[in-house]
C-alpha cells in the first residue's frame, strides 16, 4: 500500500474544516483503542470512513445528533 492511503496504524493530521482546527490521530483495531492517547477505533463512524483515503483526501460522517460533518 503506498505511503499516502490510510490504513491500520496510519498516524493521520487532518483539519476539521467546520471548525479549522488540526488534530493528529492514530487509526487503530477497537481493541487497542483503550488506553491510546489521540487514538480512534476503526469500527468508529468516522475510523471506518478513513481507511483508504489518500493526502489531500475529504471526508463527510454523520454525528450521533443526525447532522453530518
Amino acid at each position: 500500500m503506498p505511503d499516502e492511503v490510510t490504513m491500520m496504524n496510519t498516524i493521520i493530521t487532518f483539519v476539521d474544516l467546520d471548525t479549522p482546527t488540526e488534530s493528529t490521530i492514530t487509526l487503530k483495531d477497537p481493541h487497542a483503542v483503550k488506553g491510546s492517547v489521540n487514538a480512534i477505533s476503526m469500527l468508529a463512524p468516522v475510523g471506518g470512513a478513513l481507511p483508504g483515503l489518500r493526502v489531500g483526501e475529504t471526508i463527510e460522517w454523520p454525528l450521533p445528533n443526525g447532522r453530518r460533518r
